[in-house]
């Protein structure tokens, strides 16, 4: 088992060497599995897309935003794409974190991908965001938040609680005012 700030961390650093023109020990490019990776005519204009990592106790959660023409939006292989892109997103995450913790992360998916937002930028542009939510596997239970909902009601009451049981203290003198003598 690994405590679940190292994994993060390891990570976190697997995912900032993902960074646009990122290139490995040779000099390579990186292929991350981004469109941004795929080679293109000069001519052609640059494919913007990108992710990034965020965490929630064992859960890791993979963000994809995508610019693309609007004529693919209508195209029912468009969440097959990008689901695709954030799979080999993971794929390089895991990679990379094995290069830097000599270590094996181990993701299960959870749910499926979710499109949230597809807006139009222009009548021949627009994106697209998405995520895909993973479980972090082989970490410590015990360094996981207690995830369990809290009663706020009872901790309201036991927050006024502390304010009516506390008496001033002795090391406190006030001086009264001039009204008051």
């Amino acid at each position: 088992m690994s405590n679940i700030s190292d994994i993060i961390q390891g990570i976190n650093q697997a995912a900032s060497n993902a960074h646009d023109g990122a290139v490995d020990a040779e000099g390579e490019p990186l292929d991350i599995g981004l469109e941004r990776d795929k080679s293109t005519p000069i001519t052609d204009r640059r494919v913007m897309d990108g992710f990034g990592v965020t965490f929630s106790g064992n859960i890791m959660k993979v963000n994809y935003t995508r610019e693309l023409p609007s004529r693919e939006i209508a195209d029912n292989k468009l969440k097959t794409e990008i689901e695709s892109s954030i799979e080999e997103v993971t794929k390089f995450l895991k990679k990379e974190y094995k290069n830097i913790t000599k270590e094996t992360l181990k993701l299960k998916k959870k749910g499926s991908l979710t499109m949230g937002n597809v807006q139009s930028t222009s009548r021949v542009r627009s994106w697209v965001q998405a995520h895909c939510e993973y479980e972090i596997q082989g970490a410590d239970k015990k360094d996981l938040p207690d995830t369990t909902p809290r009663d706020v009601d009872s901790a309201i009451k036991s927050f006024l609680e502390l304010g009516k049981k506390q008496s001033k203290p002795k090391n406190v003198s006030i001086a009264k005012s001039a009204n008051e003598k």
